[in-house]
């Protein structure tokens, strides 16, 4: 579903990320882990294409970053669910509108809206709050509004910046369920984050940035809490990464 082949990652000429070979595969819960400035939200942006490799390729979901036509990125990125860690919902419009607005610029059609709407709010337990403003929630409602924007297109991955950066930590966990669950459905969820805790409450594959690459960790206590404990090299070799 997901591959990276030899591939180098520039912004602005400053090298971010050099001969990443590694795969995701369909249902995954994959975790990227790194400092503040390592690159996380860079990767994460190649995966919907907002970044481009300087060398070798990225393949989503069919997609290659060799060969896709500017036209043909809105297509991938109707099979992606992105959440931000700032929400970015419109203030002007109330939760449901928010999504509504998501399914119109796509084409579904008037008909499908408003039960593609009412379920996905209802996978985060939010549906009473459809015609709610956006600032009239609290931190984690407006994430999980933000998680049901992302699920009301039906992606077959969902790619989550520090989502929970600017939650205290029960609502981070609360949020950590939601995505849990819909990975249980064989949704794809890859989450960038610096929140240790959080990947220790529900162990999964996680990725660490480290020398601009990717190694395989773990979450192990430290003397300063809780850390990365790298394990093993993420790199898989071309044809690995292909298949």
């Amino acid at each position: 579903m997901i591959s990276f082949v030899n591939t180098d990652i520039d912004i602005r000429k400053k090298p971010v990320f050099r001969n990443l070979n590694f795969s995701i595969q369909p249902g995954e819960f994959v975790y990227i882990i790194g400092r503040s400035g390592s690159g996380k939200t860079t990767l994460l942006k190649s995966l919907y294409m907002e970044v481009k490799p300087s060398q070798g390729e990225v393949v989503v979901n069919g997609f290659s970053s060799r060969a896709i036509k500017k036209g043909k990125i809105a297509l991938l990125r109707r099979k992606l669910g992105i959440v931000f860690q700032d929400f970015r919902l419109l203030e002007d419009r109330n939760v449901y509108e928010n999504l509504e607005f998501v399914l119109k610029v796509t084409g579904t059609k008037n008909a499908l809206i408003k039960e593609k709407v009412i379920a996905a709010l209802r996978e985060v337990g939010l549906e009473q709050t459809a015609k709610m403003m956006p600032l009239n929630l609290s931190g984690g409602e407006q994430q999980r509004v933000v998680i049901a924007r992302a699920l009301v297109g039906e992606p077959a991955i969902i790619i989550a910046d520090e989502p929970t950066g600017n939650l205290d930590p029960d609502t981070s966990i609360e949020i950590l369920e939601y995505f849990k669950k819909i990975n249980a459905k064989g949704i794809s969820v890859i989450i960038g984050t610096h929140d240790y805790e959080l990947v220790r409450h529900h162990p999964s594959r996680t990725l660490l940035i480290s020398n601009m690459n990717l190694v395989e960790s773990t979450i192990e206590p430290a003397p300063t809490g809780w850390r990365p404990a790298p394990k093993q090299s993420a790199q898989l070799p071309p044809a690995a990464a292909n298949s």
